[in-house]
């Protein structure tokens, strides 16, 4: 028997599960920057308080509940600036709950980097291109992650966060459009669409970084069911960091482990199988020896 192709594997249902998360992702994070900018321009209150003020680096929910980019409240450590405490306490809100939500959660429901990268992968895919100048590795971003660190104790500042894309990008959108929001995105664009494949998002970020080391002890992750999956590969073709979706590891420990995963649902609703499922990873059970076995001695029908 000839093997399955993609497109056979891929029925309605299927297609419907992927608009469905790409949808949901797209909501909240334009819900967030809507907060953030109806807030700041219109005054929109709720119980007489504030909804979102502030931005990504540093916001109020509400006027009582503070929430700080812990990346930013580490460089403001090592600069060798002690953070008011609001500014830590907001920091390590956002530490536990993204730890709660799993991986790099914040990269793929909330950074609004995010839907100017899959832009240019979609406009990539569209016109066939598959010509990248530079390769790099996806752990490159953890050396600019430590670069910024050595940055910021040189230099006294938060040194990334004078020049973050995604911080030039809020900043503007919310306080008022100017060149930074244009060479922002038009820089992770270009970057993205004619250099590097995913290069922002996927190789070079140091907020990726930050967050897959919190994404690693995450609770809520990608539920790997080894007896169910066929191997026909559509997970890891629409995987935006394919790296981490090595079967074999995740049938030992019944999960997507890696801290790198973004947990943006695309290879849960691609899944013709539905050998992958969100979960707590306690309900993650191991299941090598039988993926293996199977793996060994089967071919593809």
């Amino acid at each position: 028997m000839t093997a399955r192709t993609s497109s056979q594997m891929r029925p309605d249902a299927v297609r419907a599960r992927i608009w469905r998360y790409l949808l949901a992702r797209r909501f909240f994070q334009i819900a967030v920057l809507a907060l953030f900018i109806g807030t700041a321009r219109f005054g929109w209150t709720l119980f007489g308080q504030p909804i979102l003020a502030g931005d990504l680096s540093g916001s109020l929910i509400l006027g009582t509940v503070p929430m700080t980019d812990p990346f930013a409240v580490i460089q403001q450590l090592v600069a060798g600036h002690t953070p008011e405490l609001t500014m830590m306490l907001g920091g390590a809100i956002v530490v536990l709950f993204y730890a709660l939500m799993g991986g790099r959660s914040f990269c793929a429901w909330v950074c609004p980097m995010n839907m100017v990268t899959d832009s240019a992968e979609w406009l990539r895919a569209r016109l066939n291109l598959k010509v990248e100048w530079v390769r790099v590795s996806p752990k490159t971003r953890y050396g600019i992650a430590i670069g910024a660190l050595i940055a910021s104790i040189v230099t006294g500042t938060a040194a990334f966060e004078w020049v973050s894309p995604q911080a030039m990008l809020w900043r503007e959108a919310i306080w008022g459009c100017g060149l930074g929001l244009v060479s922002a995105v038009l820089g992770v664009f270009a970057l993205d669409f004619g250099v590097i494949r995913r290069g922002w998002c996927g190789h070079l970020c140091p907020l990726g970084a930050f967050w897959s080391v919190i994404g690693r002890v995450g609770v809520i992750k990608p539920i790997f069911s080894a007896d169910k999956c066929t191997r026909c590969g559509d997970c890891i073709r629409a995987c935006p960091e394919p790296q981490v979706l090595n079967l074999n590891r995740a049938a030992e420990f019944g999960m997507v482990r890696s801290g790198e995963c973004t947990n943006c649902g695309r290879c849960i609703a691609i899944c013709p199988e539905n050998a992958l499922k969100f979960g707590l990873r306690t309900q993650a059970t191991p299941n090598q020896n039988q993926f293996k076995t199977k793996q060994k001695g089967e071919t593809h029908a």
